[in-house]
């Protein structure tokens, strides 16, 4: 069996998610960007990936177009214990264009997609391929937006909790957001503080500690640069807080240095960056062996959360992080939404589980 096409589709989702702003740069974020990459072979069978586009969906669908289709077309299929070896091959003839950032998004498409046709060829789902699953449902965990205002930070708080999340993480940089919330959920509810790298060393030490009373399960990339791994790990030894990073690193190297610097105590790799399942699963190893816990980045609604379940299932713990917000569409037809019990359930259908629906395709297309 070859692969005879690679596709990219760009998919725009427009969201409602209350008070809350989510800015990248000067661009406020209006809508869910998600490339899907469709992989097709000479079989007839098709499978799906999920390469990472917030903001940046064009160049996403340019890099798969320009670097992954012309490595992928003409492939040999490989089964399930040859999908390591292709995909470095794959990322040996890449390098020249980058380890990190575009070209590992584009990479980590096609390896969702090459499990996804793995699972859909042997006719078992994906958790079936690379472990035991020892979970059918994953706790999930409501990933605010940022608000800024701490009487609308406890609104929200108290809203996700009634509808059945288990658990709260932030995007906020100041201590009263971190308060508000802590008092509007109570003491039992785990709350965790994404600050997307905006301090220094000194700076980030102060606020972990002025946020100990609130006790957060961890702080969120609290450092800039997120590579400084040597500041992140003094953060952790002084601020008095466990530290988590991982969603702005590619490949398991990145995150060896990460953990041997003890920078960490929850690695955050993300399956749609990081290089795809192949490479999570690296790390998942990497962190098992150094005493890290994993709690992926997956505040995303296409093929890679699908995947980010199945590669949860696998581990007696851990959340799966979920955007909240409204929208008027789902590519699963709902099957992936979080229930009333705060969890989401495990595909077991062949490969990812689900197909995407190719209504909602076309309607939120962009062309």
């Amino acid at each position: 069996m070859k692969i005879t096409d690679v596709r990219a589709h760009h998919i725009r989702i427009p969201y409602d998610a209350g008070p809350a702003s989510f800015r990248q740069g000067a661009s406020a974020i209006a809508a869910l960007d998600m490339v899907l990459v469709e992989v097709s072979t000479d079989s007839g069978l098709t499978s799906w990936g999920d390469a990472f586009a917030y903001v940046c969906p064009r160049t996403t669908c340019t890099a798969i177009e320009e670097m992954i289709v012309p490595q992928a077309r003409g492939l040999d299929v490989p089964d399930a214990s040859g999908i390591p070896a292709v995909m470095e091959q794959i990322q040996r003839n890449l390098h020249l264009f980058g380890r990190y950032g575009i070209t590992m998004f584009a990479i980590s498409g096609l390896d969702i997609a090459l499990w996804d046709l793995a699972g859909k060829i042997k006719g078992v789902p994906l958790h079936r391929l690379i472990g035991e699953a020892r979970r059918a449902k994953i706790p999930a965990y409501a990933s605010l937006m940022r608000i800024g205002t701490p009487e609308h930070i406890a609104g929200e708080c108290e809203a996700a909790l009634r509808r059945g999340y288990g658990a709260i993480k932030l995007h906020e940089t100041t201590t009263p957001a971190v308060f508000a919330a802590r008092n509007a959920i109570g003491s039992d509810v785990p709350l965790m503080v994404d600050m997307n790298c905006p301090l220094d060393g000194p700076n980030a030490i102060a606020f972990a500690q002025a946020c100990q009373a609130a006790s957060p399960m961890f702080l969120e990339e609290p450092v800039w640069p997120p590579e400084d791994f040597a500041a992140l790990a003094d953060v952790r030894a002084k601020g008095g807080l466990d530290i988590a990073a991982g969603e702005n690193a590619c490949t398991v190297h990145q995150f060896r240095q990460m953990m041997t610097a003890d920078a960490v105590s929850h690695a955050q790799p993300s399956v749609t960056k990081v290089g795809g399942i192949t490479e999570f699963l690296r790390v998942a190893a990497l962190a098992d062996e150094l005493g890290v816990k994993i709690v992926p980045h997956s505040p995303y609604f296409g093929p890679g959360f699908l995947a980010t379940l199945h590669l949860m299932s696998i581990r007696d713990d851990g959340f799966i992080e979920v955007f909240y917000m409204k929208r008027p569409a789902c590519l699963w037809r709902g099957r992936a939404d979080v229930d009333a019990s705060g969890s989401a359930e495990v595909p077991q259908g062949p490969g990812l589980g689900y197909e995407p629906d190719r209504d909602v395709m076309e309607q939120y297309r962009v062309s």
